[in-house]
């Protein structure tokens, strides 16, 4: 499979009874695709996959299958710190039709390399080509580098996610590696994509898909300068969205858009007034509100 261009990191919204809004879900995917995005995240970080029942978890995958219809290539999180629950959840993604599985780093228990190896291994040999996700922040634990060679040698490793904040980790990847890289923080997406990343799984186009979309393509075609505008223009979202931990920030900005309920899950909550404010003044500057 081919991982190129941007990967929009999808929330999924709840109704005011904290229930999986699935007709929400539906009309945002379908925002998504008719906005030029290339694929869809379903149940990642972003998607609050930690408060999600194994049942609403698959749901909202096989919602996301069916909607995109072959228009998008669909990136299923299906993660876990134990390795059991991440093939369990692995195998019903490739039933429900996914293109490939987003593998966080174990998190918590802290595996060793060899154990690290040996769970992503596990995970590709089920035949659904696998994106590692390297996000040290929430997991307590980085992917080494030899590690990521290692996997890079198995046909089903597909790509890697990295979002450790590090440039020069995406430089080492490709110096080390042919892996393909796609950038985990929307704010590195240039400068990644400028030292050989091919795209970015992205939390801001939840908010500006179409402008996401076409800040990668530039960039992509060596537009720097295009690519950059954008960029400037842009940042102050890229910035406001990590005001609190995500995906509270980019939820209160869809829900100041009309576009979902505020409606979040325990332990996760609504953000404070200064921050609502803050998102609101941004959306404000860049005539999206």
């Amino acid at each position: 499979m081919t991982l190129t261009g941007t990967f929009t990191a999808l929330i999924t919204p709840f109704t005011a009874d904290g229930r999986v809004d699935y007709p929400a879900l539906r009309d945002f995917v379908q925002w998504q695709l008719a906005s030029g995005v290339t694929g869809l995240v379903p149940v990642g970080t972003t998607g609050e996959s930690p408060t999600l029942d194994v049942h609403e978890h698959l749901k909202v995958i096989a919602t996301t299958v069916e909607v995109a219809a072959g228009r998008a290539t669909v990136i299923a999180g299906t993660g876990a710190n134990a390795t059991a629950e991440a093939l369990e959840l692995t195998r019903a993604a490739l039933d429900t039709g996914a293109d490939a599985t987003l593998q966080v780093t174990p998190y918590y228990n802290k595996p060793n390399a060899e154990g690290l190896y040996r769970h992503f291994s596990a995970v590709a040999e089920l035949g659904l080509p696998v994106v590692l996700y390297n996000v040290p922040g929430r997991a307590g634990r980085e992917i080494p580098l030899d590690v990521v060679v290692r996997l890079a040698a198995n046909p089903m490793v597909a790509g890697i996610k990295e979002a450790a904040g590090s440039v020069d980790r995406v430089s080492a990847i490709r110096d080390a590696c042919e892996l393909p890289v796609l950038s985990g923080d929307d704010s590195l997406t240039l400068p990644m994509i400028s030292v050989g990343a091919c795209g970015v799984i992205s939390v801001a186009s939840n908010v500006i898909p179409k402008e996401v979309a076409a800040l990668v393509r530039l960039a992509l075609a060596n537009d720097l300068a295009g690519a950059r505008e954008l960029h400037r223009a842009y940042y102050p979202l890229f910035r406001d969205l990590f005001l609190d931990t995500n995906p509270i920030p980019v939820k209160a900005a869809l829900a100041l858009l009309g576009r979902i309920s505020p409606v979040y899950r325990l332990p996760l909550c609504e953000p404070s007034d200064k921050v609502r404010e803050q998102l609101s003044r941004t959306l404000r500057s860049l005539n999206l509100l």
